[in-house]
Protein backbone atom coordinates (compact mmCIF):
# COMPACT_ATOMS: atom_id res chain seq x y z
CA UNK A 1 0.00 0.00 0.00
CA UNK A 2 1.33 3.69 -0.92
CA UNK A 3 1.39 6.01 1.64
CA UNK A 4 0.74 9.65 0.38
CA UNK A 5 0.42 12.51 3.16
CA UNK A 6 -0.84 16.01 1.77
CA UNK A 7 2.21 17.80 -0.05
CA UNK A 8 4.77 15.22 0.46
CA UNK A 9 8.30 16.03 -0.64
CA UNK A 10 11.58 14.24 -0.72
CA UNK A 11 14.78 16.07 -0.02
CA UNK A 12 18.03 15.16 -0.22
CA UNK A 13 21.64 16.18 0.85
CA UNK A 14 24.19 14.25 -1.29
CA UNK A 15 27.90 13.60 -0.25
CA UNK A 16 30.83 11.60 -1.54
CA UNK A 17 31.01 9.80 1.55
CA UNK A 18 27.44 10.21 2.56
CA UNK A 19 24.26 10.72 1.04
CA UNK A 20 21.18 11.85 4.13
CA UNK A 21 17.42 11.82 2.37
CA UNK A 22 14.30 12.84 4.16
CA UNK A 23 10.60 12.91 3.42
CA UNK A 24 8.86 16.02 4.44
CA UNK A 25 5.32 16.99 4.71
CA UNK A 26 4.85 20.68 4.07
CA UNK A 27 2.91 22.49 7.25
CA UNK A 28 2.69 26.14 7.80
CA UNK A 29 4.93 26.65 5.00
CA UNK A 30 7.96 25.04 6.71
CA UNK A 31 9.41 21.52 5.92
CA UNK A 32 8.01 18.94 8.49
CA UNK A 33 10.68 15.52 9.11
CA UNK A 34 8.34 12.42 8.72
CA UNK A 35 11.69 9.98 8.42
CA UNK A 36 15.07 10.20 6.99
CA UNK A 37 18.01 7.52 6.54
CA UNK A 38 21.89 7.70 5.80
CA UNK A 39 23.56 6.10 3.07
CA UNK A 40 26.93 4.85 1.92
CA UNK A 41 26.82 7.00 -1.14
CA UNK A 42 29.07 3.91 -3.10
CA UNK A 43 27.17 1.65 -2.05
CA UNK A 44 24.84 2.47 -4.87
CA UNK A 45 25.12 2.90 -8.55
CA UNK A 46 23.02 5.55 -8.75
CA UNK A 47 20.72 8.55 -7.21
CA UNK A 48 17.22 6.92 -8.35
CA UNK A 49 18.76 4.17 -7.09
CA UNK A 50 19.09 5.53 -3.25
CA UNK A 51 15.77 7.44 -3.96
CA UNK A 52 13.73 3.85 -4.84
CA UNK A 53 15.29 2.04 -2.00
CA UNK A 54 14.57 5.11 0.53
CA UNK A 55 10.77 5.36 -0.70
CA UNK A 56 10.08 1.62 -0.72
CA UNK A 57 7.59 1.79 -3.45
CA UNK A 58 5.37 3.19 0.16
CA UNK A 59 5.45 6.68 -0.22
CA UNK A 60 4.14 8.73 -2.91
CA UNK A 61 5.92 12.55 -3.59
CA UNK A 62 5.28 15.61 -5.01
CA UNK A 63 8.67 16.79 -6.02
CA UNK A 64 11.89 16.31 -4.86
CA UNK A 65 15.30 18.54 -4.34
CA UNK A 66 18.83 17.60 -3.73
CA UNK A 67 21.40 19.62 -2.47
CA UNK A 68 24.61 18.19 -4.49
CA UNK A 69 28.53 19.31 -3.86
CA UNK A 70 29.52 21.31 -7.23
CA UNK A 71 28.01 23.46 -9.88
CA UNK A 72 24.75 22.90 -11.19
CA UNK A 73 24.41 23.59 -15.41
CA UNK A 74 21.30 23.36 -17.24
CA UNK A 75 20.16 20.86 -14.79
CA UNK A 76 23.14 18.61 -14.20
CA UNK A 77 25.12 18.05 -11.73
CA UNK A 78 29.01 18.34 -12.22
CA UNK A 79 29.86 17.36 -8.71
CA UNK A 80 33.54 17.12 -7.86
CA UNK A 81 33.17 14.46 -5.50
CA UNK A 82 30.01 11.70 -6.46
CA UNK A 83 30.24 9.34 -8.78
CA UNK A 84 27.03 9.42 -10.07
CA UNK A 85 25.73 11.48 -12.95
CA UNK A 86 22.31 13.34 -12.02
CA UNK A 87 19.99 14.82 -13.96
CA UNK A 88 16.71 16.98 -12.76
CA UNK A 89 14.82 15.85 -16.10
CA UNK A 90 15.93 12.06 -15.25
CA UNK A 91 15.23 11.83 -12.00
CA UNK A 92 11.42 13.58 -12.03
CA UNK A 93 10.88 10.65 -14.43
CA UNK A 94 12.40 7.96 -12.27
CA UNK A 95 10.63 9.43 -9.27
CA UNK A 96 7.07 9.66 -11.19
CA UNK A 97 7.16 13.63 -9.99
CA UNK A 98 6.42 16.34 -11.82
CA UNK A 99 9.46 18.04 -10.97
CA UNK A 100 12.86 17.75 -9.42
CA UNK A 101 15.65 20.17 -8.71
CA UNK A 102 19.19 19.91 -7.86
CA UNK A 103 20.84 22.30 -6.13
CA UNK A 104 24.14 23.23 -4.69
CA UNK A 105 24.95 22.24 -1.00
CA UNK A 106 25.30 25.62 0.11
CA UNK A 107 22.54 26.98 -1.27
CA UNK A 108 20.53 24.01 0.42
CA UNK A 109 22.29 24.76 3.67
CA UNK A 110 21.43 28.38 2.80
CA UNK A 111 18.06 27.89 2.73
CA UNK A 112 18.26 25.66 5.98
CA UNK A 113 18.95 28.39 8.20
CA UNK A 114 16.07 30.01 7.89
CA UNK A 115 14.56 27.29 9.87
CA UNK A 116 17.12 27.12 12.64
CA UNK A 117 16.20 27.91 16.11
CA UNK A 118 17.66 29.39 18.85
CA UNK A 119 19.05 25.93 20.40
CA UNK A 120 20.50 24.84 17.27
CA UNK A 121 22.87 28.54 16.83
CA UNK A 122 25.93 29.18 18.80
CA UNK A 123 26.10 33.07 18.96
CA UNK A 124 29.56 34.42 18.09
CA UNK A 125 28.44 38.25 17.67
CA UNK A 126 25.40 39.78 18.32
CA UNK A 127 25.62 42.51 16.32
CA UNK A 128 22.85 44.92 15.54
CA UNK A 129 20.28 42.74 13.74
CA UNK A 130 18.96 45.39 10.64
CA UNK A 131 15.50 46.98 10.94
CA UNK A 132 14.21 45.42 7.72
CA UNK A 133 15.09 41.95 5.84
CA UNK A 134 18.85 42.21 4.59
CA UNK A 135 21.39 39.81 2.80
CA UNK A 136 22.67 36.41 4.67
CA UNK A 137 26.44 35.09 4.05
CA UNK A 138 26.55 31.25 4.58
CA UNK A 139 30.24 29.62 4.81
CA UNK A 140 30.69 26.19 5.70
CA UNK A 141 33.76 24.23 5.98
CA UNK A 142 33.89 20.45 5.93
CA UNK A 143 34.96 17.97 3.26
CA UNK A 144 35.15 21.37 1.37
CA UNK A 145 34.80 25.14 1.27
CA UNK A 146 30.93 26.03 0.08
CA UNK A 147 29.89 29.47 0.08
CA UNK A 148 26.72 30.51 -0.63
CA UNK A 149 24.01 33.78 0.18
CA UNK A 150 20.52 34.15 1.09
CA UNK A 151 18.68 37.27 -0.30
CA UNK A 152 15.34 38.71 0.46
CA UNK A 153 13.15 39.31 -2.41
CA UNK A 154 10.09 42.21 -2.46
CA UNK A 155 7.30 39.62 -2.38
CA UNK A 156 8.58 38.16 0.98
CA UNK A 157 10.26 35.15 0.17
CA UNK A 158 14.21 34.54 0.19
CA UNK A 159 16.32 33.60 -2.90
CA UNK A 160 19.31 31.33 -2.07
CA UNK A 161 22.76 32.52 -4.29
CA UNK A 162 24.95 29.30 -4.73
CA UNK A 163 28.93 30.31 -5.62
CA UNK A 164 32.25 27.87 -5.78
CA UNK A 165 33.71 31.12 -3.87
CA UNK A 166 35.75 28.41 -2.14
CA UNK A 167 37.85 27.73 -5.53
CA UNK A 168 39.06 31.23 -5.49
CA UNK A 169 42.32 32.24 -4.77
CA UNK A 170 44.13 31.83 -1.02
CA UNK A 171 44.60 35.87 0.52
CA UNK A 172 47.27 35.13 2.65
CA UNK A 173 47.22 37.79 5.32
CA UNK A 174 50.50 38.49 7.41
CA UNK A 175 54.22 37.04 6.64
CA UNK A 176 52.90 33.18 8.20
CA UNK A 177 50.49 33.04 5.91
CA UNK A 178 52.58 33.91 3.16
CA UNK A 179 54.90 31.29 3.76
CA UNK A 180 52.10 28.90 4.13
CA UNK A 181 51.06 30.23 0.26
CA UNK A 182 54.27 29.10 -0.64
CA UNK A 183 54.47 26.08 0.69
CA UNK A 184 50.98 24.75 -0.73
CA UNK A 185 52.26 26.44 -4.27
CA UNK A 186 55.07 23.80 -4.57
CA UNK A 187 52.45 20.83 -4.53
CA UNK A 188 49.62 22.66 -6.04
CA UNK A 189 49.47 24.57 -9.53
CA UNK A 190 46.40 26.79 -8.06
CA UNK A 191 46.00 27.20 -3.98
CA UNK A 192 42.98 28.15 -2.85
CA UNK A 193 40.79 29.11 0.45
CA UNK A 194 39.73 25.39 -0.07
CA UNK A 195 43.17 23.96 0.32
CA UNK A 196 43.22 25.39 3.65
CA UNK A 197 39.92 26.09 4.98
CA UNK A 198 38.41 22.11 4.71
CA UNK A 199 39.65 19.10 6.69
CA UNK A 200 42.17 18.73 4.41
CA UNK A 201 43.29 22.11 4.48
CA UNK A 202 43.95 21.63 8.09
CA UNK A 203 46.56 18.61 7.52
CA UNK A 204 47.66 20.95 4.77
CA UNK A 205 48.91 23.67 7.52
CA UNK A 206 50.00 21.37 9.90
CA UNK A 207 52.56 19.85 7.79
CA UNK A 208 53.34 23.02 6.77
CA UNK A 209 54.12 23.73 10.29
CA UNK A 210 55.95 20.11 10.46
CA UNK A 211 58.35 21.53 7.82
CA UNK A 212 58.81 24.85 9.22
CA UNK A 213 59.93 24.07 12.35
CA UNK A 214 61.38 20.65 12.58
CA UNK A 215 60.68 18.35 15.22
CA UNK A 216 59.88 14.91 16.04
CA UNK A 217 56.26 13.79 16.24
CA UNK A 218 55.19 12.59 19.76
CA UNK A 219 54.80 8.71 19.47
CA UNK A 220 51.40 8.78 20.71
CA UNK A 221 50.57 11.47 17.89
CA UNK A 222 51.84 8.92 15.12
CA UNK A 223 50.06 6.19 16.38
CA UNK A 224 46.79 8.48 16.14
CA UNK A 225 47.41 9.59 12.57
CA UNK A 226 48.16 5.53 11.73
CA UNK A 227 45.34 4.53 13.24
CA UNK A 228 42.63 7.32 12.44
CA UNK A 229 41.03 7.79 9.19
CA UNK A 230 40.28 10.94 9.29
CA UNK A 231 43.42 12.70 10.47
CA UNK A 232 42.24 16.32 10.74
CA UNK A 233 40.02 15.02 13.35
CA UNK A 234 43.12 13.90 15.27
CA UNK A 235 45.00 17.53 14.80
CA UNK A 236 41.67 18.98 15.72
CA UNK A 237 41.10 16.94 19.03
CA UNK A 238 45.05 17.53 20.14
CA UNK A 239 44.59 20.84 20.29
CA UNK A 240 41.58 21.60 21.53
CA UNK A 241 43.24 19.31 24.52
CA UNK A 242 46.07 21.14 24.82
CA UNK A 243 47.96 17.72 23.93
CA UNK A 244 50.72 19.04 21.25
CA UNK A 245 51.94 22.36 20.25
CA UNK A 246 52.27 22.64 17.09
CA UNK A 247 48.39 20.78 16.79
CA UNK A 248 47.84 23.94 18.58
CA UNK A 249 49.08 26.22 16.13
CA UNK A 250 47.66 24.70 12.78
CA UNK A 251 44.00 25.39 14.06
CA UNK A 252 45.31 28.78 15.37
CA UNK A 253 46.09 29.67 11.71
CA UNK A 254 43.30 27.37 10.38
CA UNK A 255 40.83 29.38 12.66
CA UNK A 256 42.44 32.95 11.16
CA UNK A 257 42.16 32.32 8.00
CA UNK A 258 38.58 30.89 8.70
CA UNK A 259 37.28 34.26 9.99
CA UNK A 260 38.81 36.23 7.31
CA UNK A 261 37.33 34.82 4.98
CA UNK A 262 33.92 34.86 6.49
CA UNK A 263 34.15 38.55 6.32
CA UNK A 264 35.08 38.74 2.99
CA UNK A 265 31.84 36.94 2.38
CA UNK A 266 30.30 39.47 4.28
CA UNK A 267 31.38 42.60 2.25
CA UNK A 268 30.62 40.53 -1.06
CA UNK A 269 27.18 40.09 -0.48
CA UNK A 270 26.54 42.75 2.50
CA UNK A 271 25.49 40.52 4.42
CA UNK A 272 23.98 42.77 7.34
CA UNK A 273 21.66 40.14 7.94
CA UNK A 274 23.93 38.04 9.77
CA UNK A 275 26.98 35.80 8.38
CA UNK A 276 26.23 31.64 9.54
CA UNK A 277 29.43 29.05 9.49
CA UNK A 278 27.93 25.74 8.95
CA UNK A 279 29.61 22.47 8.31
CA UNK A 280 31.00 19.80 10.26
CA UNK A 281 34.44 21.37 11.48
CA UNK A 282 32.64 24.62 13.49
CA UNK A 283 30.67 23.04 16.31
CA UNK A 284 33.58 20.87 16.80
CA UNK A 285 36.27 23.46 17.77
CA UNK A 286 33.52 25.43 19.17
CA UNK A 287 35.64 27.09 21.82
CA UNK A 288 38.17 28.35 18.97
CA UNK A 289 35.18 30.48 17.29
CA UNK A 290 33.64 31.79 20.65
CA UNK A 291 33.79 35.80 21.62
CA UNK A 292 37.48 36.94 22.18
CA UNK A 293 39.00 33.97 20.03
CA UNK A 294 41.02 34.55 16.79
CA UNK A 295 37.77 33.92 14.53
CA UNK A 296 36.33 36.76 15.92
CA UNK A 297 39.49 38.93 15.74
CA UNK A 298 39.83 37.89 12.19
CA UNK A 299 36.43 39.01 10.68
CA UNK A 300 36.70 42.56 12.51
CA UNK A 301 40.44 42.95 10.82
CA UNK A 302 39.23 44.78 7.73
CA UNK A 303 40.07 48.48 8.71
CA UNK A 304 37.77 50.83 7.68
CA UNK A 305 35.18 48.44 7.42
CA UNK A 306 35.76 47.42 11.02
CA UNK A 307 33.05 48.94 11.79
CA UNK A 308 30.77 47.64 9.68
CA UNK A 309 31.41 44.46 10.31
CA UNK A 310 30.84 44.59 14.11
CA UNK A 311 27.14 45.58 13.34
CA UNK A 312 26.93 41.80 11.22
CA UNK A 313 25.41 38.51 13.39
CA UNK A 314 27.90 36.03 12.98
CA UNK A 315 26.08 32.80 14.35
CA UNK A 316 27.43 29.28 14.03
CA UNK A 317 24.66 26.48 12.86
CA UNK A 318 24.79 23.73 15.43
CA UNK A 319 22.12 21.31 13.13
CA UNK A 320 24.09 19.22 11.00
CA UNK A 321 20.97 18.22 8.78
CA UNK A 322 20.27 22.14 7.56
CA UNK A 323 21.13 21.50 4.06
CA UNK A 324 18.44 18.52 4.00
CA UNK A 325 16.17 20.96 5.55
CA UNK A 326 17.17 23.47 3.06
CA UNK A 327 17.10 21.39 0.10
CA UNK A 328 13.07 20.58 1.54
CA UNK A 329 11.99 24.09 1.40
CA UNK A 330 13.18 24.58 -2.06
CA UNK A 331 10.94 21.21 -2.61
CA UNK A 332 8.38 23.01 -1.33
CA UNK A 333 8.43 26.21 -3.54
CA UNK A 334 7.70 23.87 -6.03
CA UNK A 335 4.63 22.62 -5.25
Amino acid sequence: MTVRTKAAVLAGDIGGTKTHLGLFRAEGGAPVLLRDKLYATRDFKTLEEVAHDFLSGAWAIDAACFGVPGPIIDGVSHATNVPWTMEERALARALGVPGARLINDLEATAYGMLHLQETEMAVLQRGTPPAARAAIAVIAAGTGLGEAGLVPLDDGRWRSVASEGGHADFAPRGREQIELLEFLGDEFDHVSFERVLSGPGLIHIYKFLKARTPGAEPPWLADEFARAGDAAAVISEAAMAGRDPRCGEALRIFTDIYGAEAANLALKFMALGGVYVGGGIAPKILPMLSAGGGFVRAFLAKGRLAKLLARIPLRVSLNQAAALVGAARCAMEML
